[in-house]
């Protein structure tokens, strides 16, 4: 074996050591007559473990697809969701992950269940935690509708059994199948800022560690909204402290790093707002409290998932250290998940973040159904055909429609208006709302009936969104910003009339937006109304929250939650059994 000069040039170091040792090897087989098989290299060890992260959140029970033409059953035109496709997506991609050698993890960040369709909420959301179960979850972090029946139904929800609910009396059944046991949710539950106020300790766990090969562990902290007393029921939370989310996040840092842990994700109840919500995989001008939360974690937290805002977005805003750091949403409903790859140093322990990458995908309906889903919501079908079927009032009319007038005020509005109006679940200190407002959009489909009998099922079709009432304080002024805002802003090019009740006023097509209600008509139960005068008002959450376009709703101040719209509108109808429709006279116009 001979070597020029460039050769001899280039063969240096371990390289050649190792072609010299190899030329020996082959000298010596040679000159003995003997064969050479030559060992082949060692296969070096991988510097880097990648774990796919799969996350979800604010599934909020529902099982079944919603309709593709409604903004909660599609996203951008596709439509999306549903638990039997969900399921089938995320197996197609842990077995994806499995064929490129990678371990996966299954997670979400609050509102599972509450507020929920009739399919879950009947039975108190049990389906959901069994779907969940079904689909793999290993651990969620608890929302703020978790306490929508309180915090005792929410240690069931994590450990099973089953209420003495008097078998659907009140349109809800825990447990309907006589033989089977409510067995709660395979996953956890965790809640790292939720606190007995008596003991300082934490409602459930604060986190939960996973496992995976090459010895690396990650920890999972589940955080909890801080707001939540203020917008749930006072008793579904009473005893409860609720702390702040970055506060109590980074605390905890330093106990998991004394347990050698540095891969760090939190499951965060609280989100952001896009400037674009159509850009479901990006990030465009990020706000709200989901930019300051990541901002101030520890920079040892390596990954935010989150939720709560129902917005799809995929975002690196930077940590304390200045470093990018991933903050993720996958929208609501089970119409995306969110896809991570985590890739884990494996000397460090610890995320290489350049490395870590997300992509947020549309749950898509084109693949086949999960058969063990099929089965499970097929069973619960039958289950709540009796509370479906429940006769709760009569009409007059054979249907109330939602057609409006040359108002915009329609018959349907009025009966939804005045059923929020009475509702007694959103009266606190002594304050009960003296009018009432609901979206017509949210008004679903006209109130039909067979021969005069309405049921349960009748009446959620109407209002299917199983939105809470919330009770606040306006001022006169800011009444009249909000009537203002049916024809101004994102209501310009398309007049949305609120539906209402104890109000009355005139308002004017033909005058400029802003301009339109004609001031000296506005009465509140048949009074002027005064501009510095304070009035307690009912809506849902929805619109609470600036919904279809009302800003003026997130001025109010003093907000309670109540609750549920569809259990006043079903008390309503039992209240005033008949009932007949009225007429359209509380909005007019020239």
């Amino acid at each position: 074996m001979a070597f020029t000069g460039r050769d001899k040039t280039w063969l240096r170091g371990p390289r050649a050591i190792a072609l010299l040792a190899a030329g020996a090897a082959v000298a010596l087989g040679l000159a003995t007559g003997g064969t050479v098989t030559q060992a082949a290299p060692a296969k070096p060890k991988p510097t880097h473990t990648q774990i796919q992260l799969l996350a979800l959140n604010d599934f909020h029970g529902n099982l079944m697809p919603n309709p593709a033409t409604s903004s909660s059953g599609n996203v951008n035109g596709t439509p999306a969701g549903g638990a039997e496709y969900l399921a089938t997506h995320l197996d197609n991609l842990r077995a994806a992950a499995e064929a490129q050698g990678q371990e996966s993890v299954t997670v979400a960040a609050g509102d599972l269940i509450g507020a929920s369709p009739l399919l879950s909420a009947a039975f108190h959301d049990e389906p959901t935690i069994e779907a969940m179960n079904a689909m793999g979850l290993e651990a969620a972090s608890v929302g703020n509708h978790e306490f929508d029946e309180g915090w005792h139904e929410l240690l069931r929800m994590q450990t099973g059994g089953c209420l003495n609910d008097g078998d659907g009396q009140n349109n809800q059944n825990s447990c309907p199948d006589p033989k089977a046991t409510f067995k709660g949710a395979d996953f956890d539950y965790l809640s790292a800022n939720v606190f007995f106020e008596n003991t300082q300790q934490t409602l459930l766990a604060p986190y939960t560690v996973k496992k995976f090969k090459n010895g690396q562990k990650v920890a999972f902290i589940g955080m909890t909204l801080e707001a939540t007393p203020n917008i749930v029921t006072k008793s579904g939370v009473e005893g409860l402290k609720f702390t702040d989310e970055v506060e109590t996040a980074n605390a905890l840092v330093p106990k998991l790093r004394k347990q050698g842990i540095e891969s760090i994700v939190v499951l965060l109840h609280e989100g952001g707002f896009p400037t674009d919500p159509r850009a479901f995989n990006s990030c465009p001008g990020i706000s709200g409290p989901v930019t300051d939360i990541a901002k101030n974690l520890d920079p040892a937290i390596d990954a935010v998932i989150s939720g709560h805002t129902h917005t799809a977005y995929n975002c690196s805003i930077n940590d304390p250290a200045g470093k990018p750091r991933l903050v993720t949403s996958a929208s609501s409903f089970g119409k995306v998940v969110t896809q991570v790859r985590l890739s884990i140093n494996n000397t460090t322990k610890d995320v290489d973040r350049l490395n870590t990458l997300a992509n947020n995908l549309i749950v898509t309906q084109d693949v086949p159904k999960d058969r063990q889903l099929t089965k499970l919501i097929t069973k619960y079908q039958g289950f709540v055909a009796p509370i479906e079927s429940k006769v709760i009032g009569h009409i007059t009319t054979d249907s109330v429609s939602r057609t409006p007038d040359a108002s915009g005020e329609s018959p349907l509005g009025n009966l939804i208006a005045d059923a929020q109006l009475a509702d007694p679940s959103t009266v606190t200190g002594g304050k009960t709302p003296v009018v009432a407002f609901m979206n017509p959009g949210g008004i679903r489909a006209d109130l039909a009936s067979t021969g005069g009998a309405v049921t349960f099922g009748q009446a959620f079709t109407v209002q299917p969104f199983n939105n809470y009432l919330v009770s606040m304080d306006m001022t006169g002024t800011q009444i009249k910003a909000l009537l203002e805002q049916q024809f101004s802003g994102a209501n310009q090019a398309a007049n949305k009339v609120l539906q209402v009740a104890g109000i009355t006023y005139t308002y004017n097509p033909a005058a400029a937006p802003g301009a339109k209600v004609v001031a000296s008509s506005v009465r509140i139960a048949g009074q002027p109304i005064v501009d510095g005068t304070t009035y307690r008002i009912v809506t849902n959450n929805f619109l609470s929250d600036g919904g279809d376009g009302f800003p003026a709703f997130t001025t109010a101040t003093n907000k309670f939650f109540g609750g549920l719209d569809i259990d006043a509108f079903a008390a309503y109808l039992a209240a005033h059994d008949p009932y007949t429709p009225g007429p359209t006279d509380r909005i007019s116009i020239p």
